[in-house]
């Protein structure tokens, strides 16, 4: 066996520039697949980033008929006792109770209907990082009334800025319809337009006040925990501690995000098996010109005694050899380029626009778990192996006498 490796690895170097040709092709094809698969992978924890962020957090527990239809008097009576039982779990990082009120927001240029989110300034910034997405003006001072932040698409629906009145209206906890006036205290953007367009935010004691609701009521509690990978065990264990509230996670709360990760991966399939073809027709290509161009040779080994598995076995040991050597390569390349796009990171700011659309960030930073290099490791193997088996097979067709004939 010794002896046909040590062949099989001259043999490919009898032709440096059609093996090198190969090589770089390998090298190239698995350092664009380990980009591509990169840049989705990416593009997708990117989304899932934003969503949890802005929208779902990691687990929500609201009263079991708030989500039905968003009613104000569908809150959770004693949020502030749980939130603050929430935030003893070592599970969980952060706990902000939420009120929400949908109504009608006017100024006297228009009017838009939007979703009023009553927030703790404090405890929001530690689940949402929600400071960070000010643009103008600052947070709500607790000592003020009635102040309100709206995002920069709002101002510009109502043709309002900083310091303006705005006003509220909207349904009580028993059900009389209310209104009320806020000044804008500060400007948002976020990276998703259609939440621009829906939310803003007061803060929590005002709209607990204005809905009639008790003083340490919330229809939402929105929970960040320390481990992502953690969040499905701990929301099964709220779901017992709390039978009596509707404990949902990410995934239930966005079932989109099942459906983009699904695709992704149906993407990525692909991408690999068409890089996988490509690279079985290429060694092919090159093993055949080489089989075709060594008959006489062939045939002598025949002829002198070379039995046809150990002639099957040469030629399959130099296709894998074709297919491996540039591997390595282009994985540790790919590799490494990951690391330092992640590192920086790849701006799309040229397209925000349209991102905005979907919910994702101008920035993509490229990831690829370590399981993936394993995959496309074996995938490189099996495609190799494939591609050995027409020319080998080819080569132990060969009569010896025809072979020796043939100039």
């Amino acid at each position: 066996m010794g002896m046909l490796i040590t062949v099989a690895w001259r043999n490919i170097w009898r032709s440096k520039t059609r093996t090198l040709v190969v090589v770089g092709a390998t090298v190239v094809g698995i350092w664009a697949l380990i980009f591509l698969l990169g840049f989705f992978q990416g593009q997708i924890g990117n989304y899932i980033h934003n969503v949890i962020q802005n929208e779902t957090s990691h687990i929500q527990i609201h009263n079991p008929e708030f989500r039905k239809d968003f009613e104000t008097k569908a809150f959770i009576p004693e949020a502030e006792s749980k939130r603050m039982s929430l935030a003893s779990d070592p599970l969980v990082s952060a706990v902000a109770p939420r009120v929400i009120l949908s109504g009608m927001l006017a100024s006297s240029n228009g009017a838009q209907g939007v979703r009023v989110r009553g927030i703790d300034s404090e405890m929001e910034q530690q689940v949402t990082g929600f400071h960070d997405k000010l643009t103008q003006g600052a947070m709500m001072d607790p000592s003020r009334k009635n102040q309100m932040i709206i995002s920069e698409r709002m101002a510009s629906i109502l043709k309002v800025k900083l310091r303006s009145k705005v006003v509220l209206t909207f349904q009580t906890a028993d059900g009389h319809i209310s209104n009320a006036a806020f000044r804008i205290a500060g400007l948002y953007r976020s990276n998703k337009k259609m939440n621009d367009e829906l939310f803003v935010y007061a803060q929590i004691q005002d709209l607990r006040s204005l809905a009639e609701m008790p003083p340490h009521a919330a229809h939402e509690l929105a929970l960040v925990l320390h481990d992502f990978d953690g969040v499905e065990e701990a929301a099964l264990r709220m779901k017992v501690d709390y039978p009596e509230e509707q404990v949902e996670t990410y995934r239930e709360l966005s079932p989109d995000l099942d459906v983009m990760k699904t695709q992704i991966k149906i993407s990525m399939t692909l991408m690999t098996v068409i890089f996988m073809l490509a690279l079985i027709f290429g060694i092919i290509n090159t093993m055949l010109m080489s089989v075709l161009e060594r008959t006489r040779e062939l045939g002598m080994l025949m002829a002198v005694g070379m039995n046809k598995l150990k002639v099957f076995i040469m030629v399959c040991l130099e296709t894998l050899m074709l297919s491996l050597i540039g591997s390595p390569i282009g994985m540790l390349l790919g590799f490494l380029t990951i690391k330092y796009l992640h590192y920086r990171g790849i701006s799309l700011a040229r397209w925000s626009t349209a991102l905005e659309e979907f919910g994702m960030s101008d920035l993509v930073r490229p990831i690829l778990p370590f399981q993936n290099y394993l995959w496309i490791a074996l995938a490189v193997i099996i495609t190799g192996f494939l591609a050995s088996i027409y020319p080998s097979w080819k080569a132990i067709k060969l009569r010896p006498v025809d072979a020796l004939r043939k100039i």
